[in-house]
């Protein structure tokens, strides 16, 4: 008679194992994330369970260890080596994460084209090596130093990577590769648990960095367990619409950088372009003397960006009035609308408003609550500002505005991209004082009225 083979339930939030279902994960507290899964073996696993001999590894002094030889690994492409902090780390493990159709693909093919003098190995599991082909053609480049392994098997290809030694290794994507000492399918849990343990041992024992592809959840998280953003080094997010042709890379983790940094590309038909300076598709593109539209001054990490901000106002028709923000935090419009209606006596209760962040962004900076005012503000009055104003401020509920850090960046971004006059908070320090562009100071909302709609 056939024995049942034993199984588990795991977390596919933090990777907690327990012998019996949950509705809550007694580790981390999420509901709902206990799945079924085979019993993985107590011995033999991919990540090489087994202590090392100690003859094999000893502690080592901190002031010993040489590290002046580890030169961060340029990618070819100047925006990627700015987010990971000036390159990459030799031994380090890089998750890029994103939708489908996003160009999580096309990105990491694009680096070892870019880069001639890098020695990659290219692993797919999705795809065949003339499909690879074909689009490697289509984007063009030096692809003489570009290897492609077709395997699933991760045993195979840390094997076919330790005979080879290359300068980066590519793994697309990690929820196709499996390992044969866990008897589960490719993507479950325990699958990728093994397999991002066996290319992390790999990484750090060689010093090949390795960049891995993740598919994500339609919550928008990377799919399989939590603990798989914890073992990496770096975890990049692709951000955008399909349709649009802008994409944002963010960085959310980085071991050996900021994790306040986003890279800018455009999507083309050779494949995506780096967007130097992404001010210049934020700003306006259309008419002047357009109500319902304000340019902010955001900074997200060490990048100044100014966006415009667009709202509108109108008679609410379902006697409930609506509220609608695309990018940014619908819970702060509504703050910020209380604070006109209670601070300022402009009545919007009765009246629907609609927030657009411009070019598809997600903006939490709260230096954007003055231009969000600001445009709700021209919206109902039909007003138009001028194209040369911008903003930069937090508005409290006191109906205060309130200084933002950094603000001698986001002025002198504004003064190179030809503002006339930059709105800020009347306790704000400014150091830096162009000679074509006005620094105007309010200290509260009927103030900047005055100011702005006289």
């Amino acid at each position: 008679m056939a024995t049942k083979a034993k199984t588990v339930f795991y977390c596919t939030s933090c990777g907690n194992e327990s012998p019996k279902w949950m509705g809550r994960c007694p580790a981390c507290g999420e509901w709902n994330t206990m799945v079924e899964a085979p019993a993985e073996p107590k011995k033999g696993s991919a990540s090489g369970a087994g202590c090392p001999a100690r003859s094999e590894r000893r502690p080592q002094p901190l002031r010993e260890i040489d590290y002046s030889q580890d030169a961060r690994i340029s990618l070819g492409l100047g925006e990627v080596d700015r987010i990971l902090g000036g390159g990459m780390v030799p031994g380090s493990l890089v998750l890029i994460g994103g939708e489908p159709g996003i160009g999580k693909s096309t990105l990491s093919l694009q680096i070892p084209l870019s880069c001639k003098d890098l020695r990659t190995l290219y692993v797919t599991g999705e795809e065949s090596a003339r499909q690879v082909g074909m689009r490697a053609r289509r984007l063009g480049g030096d692809d003489s130093n570009c290897s492609i392994f077709c395997e699933t098997l991760i045993g195979s290809v840390i094997e076919e990577a330790r005979a080879m030694m290359p300068d980066l290794m590519i793994v697309d994507s990690v929820q196709t590769m499996y390992t044969d000492t866990v008897e589960s399918a490719p993507g479950s849990v325990s699958q990728i648990k093994e397999v991002a343990a066996a290319l992390l041992r790999f990484a750090k024992e060689s010093g090949v960095p390795v960049i891995l592809i993740g598919h994500i959840t339609k919550d928008g998280y990377i799919a399989g367990p939590k603990i798989l953003e914890h073992i990496v080094d770096v975890v990049l997010q692709f951000e955008g619409e399909n349709r649009g042709s802008y994409r944002i890379l963010r960085s959310i983790k980085n071991r050996f950088g900021s994790t306040s940094e986003l890279a800018v590309f455009e999507m083309t038909g050779s494949g995506l372009r780096e967007v130097a300076n992404p001010s210049e598709m934020l700003i306006p593109m259309h008419e002047q003397g357009l109500s319902g539209t304000a340019i902010a001054a955001m900074l997200d990490g060490t990048r100044p960006l100014l966006f415009e901000v667009q709202a509108l106002v109108s008679s609410a028709v379902y006697g409930t009035a609506q509220r609608s923000a695309t990018g940014f935090d619908a819970r702060r419009l509504n703050m910020l609308l209380a604070v006109l209606e209670k601070r300022a006596g402009f009545h919007l209760s009765a009246k629907d408003v609609f927030l657009n962040m411009a070019g598809g962004l997600r903006v939490s900076d709260p230096a954007c609550d003055l231009a969000v005012i600001c445009a709700v503000l021209s919206s109902n009055f039909d007003f138009a500002i001028p194209s040369d104003v911008c903003f930069a401020g937090e508005v409290g509920l006191s109906g205060e505005i309130r200084p933002v850090g950094q603000l001698d960046r986001r002025v002198q971004e504004a003064a190179r991209l030809g503002f006339r006059r930059i709105f800020v908070s009347s306790f704000a320090k400014v150091e830096v004082k162009p000679e074509n562009l006005r620094v105007v100071k309010v200290a509260d909302v009927p103030a900047l009225v005055k100011a702005l709609f006289k």
